[in-house]
């Protein structure tokens, strides 16, 4: 039995996902192209190989009880010094989001753990590079704005090779029904 690391988030869509990337690897952020642009729901977690169902089944139950919801981007900010980021702002959906990460990482559920510092929805834009080029990302980028429906969340995957790999899609309000025996899959039904 071996352990893989995942990671739950929302992904930015294109082209501000592209967009953000760019200019992360611009910044002199090595670790830019092997990390979809996202607002994170689960950080990096190490779990049993063996456990991705179950986690899976618990995603599948927390995005059948979402609802999309506007998300809106705008500005900048940074956890320094506590922290070497600068990540753009999201102004819109947070409480959502917070919620959903708080669903995600639910006690009973099977990736329930604590958090290093407290929940704060964002998009990383520089991390860990020379000070000089964080403000610089923090300068640039200050007058981002982006926004887009969120509808759903993702299951992602660390690789060998540290590179971030999506498992599955999570949209919002949809039910897997299993096929029952003897009968033709039925795919999804909306839940609403």
């Amino acid at each position: 039995m071996g352990t893989v690391t995942i990671g739950v988030s929302i992904a930015v869509p294109e082209p501000h996902g592209s967009r953000l990337q760019q200019l992360r690897a611009g910044f002199g952020d090595a670790a830019a192209y092997g990390i979809p642009t996202h607002v994170t729901l689960l950080p990096p977690t190490e779990v049993a190989d063996t456990a991705v169902p179950a986690v899976e089944a618990h995603l599948a139950e927390v995005a059948a009880a979402g609802r999309p919801f506007p998300m809106r981007l705008s500005g900048t900010g940074t956890f320094r010094p506590l922290s070497p980021v600068v990540y753009v702002r999201v102004v819109e959906g947070a409480e959502a989001c917070t919620r959903l990460q708080q669903q995600v990482r639910d006690p009973a559920g099977p990736v329930a753990r604590e958090l290093q510092f407290p929940y704060h929805p964002h998009v990383t834009v520089a991390h860990g590079i020379d000070e000089a080029a964080m403000d610089r990302a923090y300068e640039d980028l200050a007058g981002y704005e982006a926004e887009w429906p969120c509808t759903g969340f993702a299951l992602y995957e660390q690789g060998a090779d540290a590179v971030w790999r999506k498992l599955r899609d999570f949209p919002f309000g949809t039910v897997v029904v299993p096929p029952q025996a003897g009968h033709a899959d039925r795919g999804s039904v909306s839940a609403r």
